[in-house]
């Protein structure tokens, strides 16, 4: 049974990685962090360095913020570590990659296997449209959400330009005058109500339109993925992984 130190066990998906675990015979809540009052059914501390129980795995759904500390004790602790969070610094980014020389560290903007097979589609039909079709992107989240866009709707942005020389991404559209360049990717962001998540990619070339569109209504998807993220990540290699390769890791067994 692998045991799980959760960071960020309070927040929304804290919770809900709670429960799917409390349904599961193979993993464990060995502790939680979160900078809040947390009543759980596992010990709860307010940062990394006041735990005392030892883990297989760290899961980080907590804020982009805490990520340096948290990899500092993962690494001090030789914890492989999957982070959940998103809207990350250059500095941020930096730690994550430097830690993934220790460590396994299992990072995405999105836990959701489905986000992650919309990626490859998204790449495959941007290669075989071409440039014939614009690229525009919309999301719609919740109004608690903080960063805009969503690391999600960049990472389909990053899948899409991966294939597509010179992309730009273009955010805002009304304070320029002009035609749309071939080369812009749009993206486009919603916040209100208590909208999961929504993500649509629009191929809209000569006389026809394709969409790919992916709706979670529940953040269940999340949980179940950093899961499966964990439980990958506790017997991994040092080195940094996506979901992707967690998926094609999966497929070889």
């Amino acid at each position: 049974m692998k045991k799980i130190i959760l960071s960020g066990c309070g927040g929304r998906l804290g919770r809900a990685i709670t429960e799917r675990i409390a349904a599961r015979d193979d993993c464990v809540i060995a502790a939680g962090i979160d900078v809040n009052a947390v009543t759980a059914e596992y010990p709860v501390y307010a940062s990394p360095d006041a735990v005392k129980e030892t883990a297989d795995v760290i899961i980080d759904c907590s804020h982009h913020t805490a990520v340096i500390p948290l990899l500092a004790y993962a690494k001090a602790h030789h914890l492989p570590a999957v982070i959940c969070t998103t809207g990350h610094t250059d500095e941020e980014i930096a730690a994550i990659r430097e830690a993934a020389s220790v460590i396994p560290v299992l990072y995405s903007r999105n836990m959701s296997l489905g986000i992650n097979l919309l990626l490859d589609l998204v790449k495959c039909a941007a290669a075989v449209l071409g440039e014939d079709f614009d690229i525009e992107i919309t999301e719609a989240h919740h109004n608690k959400k903080l960063d805009a866009p969503s690391g999600t709707a960049l990472m389909l942005a990053d899948a899409a330009a991966s294939v597509r020389e010179d992309s730009e991404y273009i955010y805002d559209r009304h304070s320029v005058r002009r035609e749309r360049a071939k080369n812009e990717i749009g993206i486009h962001s919603v916040r209100g109500g208590t909208i999961v998540g929504e993500h649509e990619v629009i191929f809209a070339g000569p006389d026809e339109v394709i969409r790919i569109s992916h709706s979670a209504y529940s953040r269940d998807v999340f949980a179940t993925g950093a899961l499966r993220a964990a439980l990958f990540a506790a017997d991994a290699a040092p080195g940094l992984y996506s979901m992707t390769e967690m998926l094609a890791a999966e497929g070889e067994k």
